[in-house]
């Protein structure tokens, strides 16, 4: 049994984030949706589908017309898609959560508006230590080429050193269709942000930062740490932001962050310049799709983060 204020902690996510909400007013444009519905950060995909919209459609009659739902509260809150429901199991806590084209969205399912291009991910998953992850790279392009909520984003390349990867992902979000500007722009401090070079220097700014302080505030389940006489490393968690591999130097991670209110900002870093190459050559969908941040060692492919598997 979940104690009073776990209870009132559930019923606070369900109504910002998860639930689906009553009232269905004219929305979106005609033309087509992404559904996608996964279990544990997206480990195990459980529909994809590509539903026409209608003019008033949004993200509750999408995932209606893409899956069994069940609901709670007359109809108010999501308890179940294809009869899996949230809960708590063994003391973790269980529930759904979505996204629209990468970032998570700030009210009910009934309540946000589609249109055609948009990506809506579902995925259930345990949030007992990471109560948010506000902002995911398994939707990519998104949110680059279709924005968030009725907002295209422009999108600035931050270098941190590293030109070579920077050019690269410039390369990347061009290819995609993102609309580029210069981040020394006077004017550009609204775009979203894609952070490029080794986690030294990335380190340094404010949002990126919060990486530092775990999974239960930046959403993102790894951090690096300075070793001697290895250098920077990269630490990947399980869900419960326990350590579960160590990846040494050559390593690079891309994950997502968002701060408030504003547009999210990427991170493709690594332990060193050689990692950081690595991240942008891996700034594409078969490395990103349904991942809720990717990490990728010197050698090896891109790898799920948080890593797969019971906490």
């Amino acid at each position: 049994m979940i104690h009073a204020r776990g209870a009132a902690v559930v019923l606070a996510l369900a109504c910002a984030m998860a639930a689906a909400a009553c009232g269905l007013g004219p929305g979106g444009d005609e033309g087509v949706a992404e559904v996608t519905v996964t279990r544990d950060y997206g480990a195990e995909v459980l529909a994809d589908e590509s539903p026409d919209l209608k003019g008033s459609d949004n993200v509750m009659r999408a995932l209606d017309r893409s899956a069994d739902v069940e609901t709670r509260y007359g109809g108010r809150f999501v308890q179940s898609i294809d009869g899996l429901g949230g809960g708590q199991t063994g003391g973790r806590l269980y529930d759904w959560f979505f996204y629209v084209n990468g970032i998570e969205a700030p009210r009910g399912a009934a309540d946000f508006d589609l249109s055609a291009g948009d990506r809506v991910w579902w995925d259930f998953h345990d949030w007992t230590d990471a109560m948010r992850v506000p902002a995911v790279v398994g939707s990519w392009p998104e949110p680059f080429v279709n924005g968030f909520d009725g907002r295209r984003y422009e999108v600035s390349v931050d270098c941190r050193g590293a030109e070579d990867a920077c050019d690269r992902v410039r390369g990347s979000l061009e290819h995609a269709g993102a609309r580029l500007v210069d981040s020394d722009e006077e004017g550009v401090t609204g775009s979203a942000r894609v952070m490029v070079g080794p986690w030294e220097r990335i380190r340094r700014d404010g949002v990126a930062r919060l990486v530092e302080q775990g999974p239960g505030r930046s959403g993102v389940f790894a951090d690096f740490y300075l070793g001697a006489p290895e250098g920077w490393q990269l630490v990947l968690q399980d869900a419960s932001g326990a350590p579960s591999r160590t990846l040494g130097p050559g390593s690079g991670l891309i994950a997502a962050l968002l701060e408030g209110e504003g547009p999210p900002t990427w991170l493709v870093t690594g332990t060193d310049p050689e990692g950081t190459a690595l991240a942008a050559e891996s700034l594409a969908p078969d490395a990103l799709r349904n991942r809720f941040a990717v990490a990728i060692e010197a050698g090896g492919k891109p790898e799920p983060v948080p890593t797969e598997g019971a906490p």
